[in-house]
């Protein structure tokens, strides 16, 4: 193992007293661009909200909703938000499983992520449903005349999905959480410390209790992973179980958990970069903790694309000829400008993570995570538009670009998400103390280890080569490998 400040994740002297010290700090006393961007949300919320009641009054033709477009941006957002809560399984479950170290300081905060993009998810096909009060239509229960839900229809497999999804990540988080609110208890006063209390459940912190911890974080994130699979391949089972053209696609269910695990990423490195300056966390949402990050983003986009093309080539190659006039509509008809705005952001934009210096360099990275979002998010809309706009029946081929009812909604739904983000991270740890604790103490472990075997003379820097051969013994100095024990350059 090297010493290399680019290896290391965290400063290991951290004193774990400052940890707690740091963390309750951000809390209390964030930068006023915080204040800024939660007003900027609300703003960005009450227009939604004047949009809804405008819509709910006129009716869904203010929406432009019409015959063949019953779907559209509204869809279209939903899958958005859908798909940017997978990125908290990610990091939460599947990293945690293999025990990524650098995870820990930032996982809290992308399951966060997760829990408000579902509920900003569920309010979408609400919305789309015009007759808000007849949602209890999609829910699983039998009612006074007998009859079930419509099992067929792709509104009820959302409720299940949404439903089973939101509550296994909101309990992921909580159950996360419980050291944390115990150290927020004992050290907060008035209504703080009464909640924090409550939320600790009784912790303690003896041997017991962490081992049942350990057992039921790690069974939670074994169960998260294979039903945050099965979430997004309902969804993409909403367009796929169809027959119009661009929806019948059997590689729908991995290229969704992709695209899903793509815009997520992107969403994480942007709330890295705000949450770090907001709260001022430079030292625990490191530039190293940022690069693994875009790492991880550029080789699921890598799969992204690759499962893009594979679709594009089973069109191209295939025999359904309103599959392939779509997609040369989509490259060159109404709808090519948000085509190739697609293409440049989510394939050609990712190539900047593959250097260094731009991976480190925080304001590249924000805007590169803005670019990449744009890109998923017309993504979607590439699903649901064209397709709509260009099914079997030419008679009803239409054009229909979203109203200003549509668009203030969606702009309102990433109001509602930010601010519920924004509250969320004053009130709770966006950086989980106790893993960062356990962190700081592996890495003063493994190089305090490094350091004995230095001075035992056992230890191999990343860069020596094998022992040289009998007989390299007479070559120059300069020849020889540099950096082993009784060598030159040990």
């Amino acid at each position: 193992m090297s010493n290399s400040p680019h290896d290391k994740v965290l400063d290991e002297n951290l004193k774990w007293t400052q940890i707690n010290e740091d963390v309750i700090r951000s809390m209390q006393n964030p930068r006023k661009a915080y204040w800024i961007s939660v007003a900027v949300c609300v703003s960005m919320f009450f227009c939604a909200i004047l949009a809804e009641i405008y819509q709910y009054r006129m009716g869904m033709g203010t929406a432009g909703l019409n015959n063949p477009h019953m779907w559209d941006m509204y869809l279209a957002t939903f899958v958005f938000w859908i798909g940017m809560s997978h990125a908290g399984t990610l990091l939460s479950a599947i990293l945690h499983i293999i025990h990524a170290q650098w995870r820990k300081p930032i996982y809290r905060f992308a399951e966060a992520m997760t829990t408000f993009s579902l509920l900003t998810a569920g309010f979408f096909p609400m919305i789309h449903l015009g007759r808000i009060w007849n949602l209890y239509w999609v829910l699983p229960y039998v009612s006074d005349r007998g009859v079930w839900p419509n099992f067929r229809s792709p509104l009820s497999w959302d409720a299940f999905a949404i439903s089973t999804y939101l509550s296994a990540s909101a309990l992921f988080l909580v159950i996360g959480m419980i050291p944390d609110m115990a150290v927020l208890r004992d050290h907060t006063k008035g209504w703080r410390a009464k909640v924090y209390g409550v939320l600790a459940l009784g912790w303690r912190g003896d041997d017991r209790q962490w081992r049942n911890f350990r057992k039921t974080y790690m069974l939670m994130a074994c169960f998260l992973i294979p039903l945050a699979v099965s979430v997004h391949s309902i969804v993409s089972s909403d367009f796929s179980m169809s027959i119009n053209p661009g929806w019948h696609v059997t590689t729908f269910p991995p290229y969704f958990v992709a695209g899903a695990l793509y815009s997520g990423c992107a969403a994480i490195m942007t709330l890295f970069v705000c949450l770090r300056y907001f709260f001022r966390m430079e030292d625990y949402m490191t530039l190293n903790i940022m690069e693994k990050t875009t790492k991880l983003t550029f080789a699921i986009a890598g799969v992204w694309n690759y499962l893009l093309f594979v679709e594009f080539a089973s069109v191209w190659y295939g025999h359904s000829v309103y599959d392939k006039e779509l997609l040369i509509a989509k490259a060159t008809g109404d709808y090519a400008p948000v085509f190739w705005t697609m293409i440049f952001c989510s394939t050609v934009v990712p190539f900047t993570m593959a250097f260094q210096k731009l991976r480190r360099h925080m304001p590249t990275m924000f805007i590169v995570s803005l670019f990449l979002q744009l890109g998923m998010y017309t993504e979607r809309w590439m699903i649901v538009a064209p397709t709509l706009a260009m099914s079997h029946n030419p008679h009803q081929w239409d054009i229909l670009w979203a109203p200003v009812v549509q668009w203030a909604i969606v702009f309102g739904s990433f109001g509602w998400f930010g601010l519920l983000f924004l509250v969320f991270v004053k009130v709770f740890p966006s950086v989980s103390m106790y893993e960062v604790k356990e962190l700081t103490l592996h890495q003063k472990e493994e190089f305090e280890e490094e350091r004995r075997m230095r001075e035992a003379g056992m230890f191999m820097p990343e860069s020596a080569t094998a022992p040289p051969l009998p007989g390299d013994e007479h070559k120059r100095p300069e020849d020889r490998v540099a950096g082993r024990p009784g060598m030159e350059g040990a």
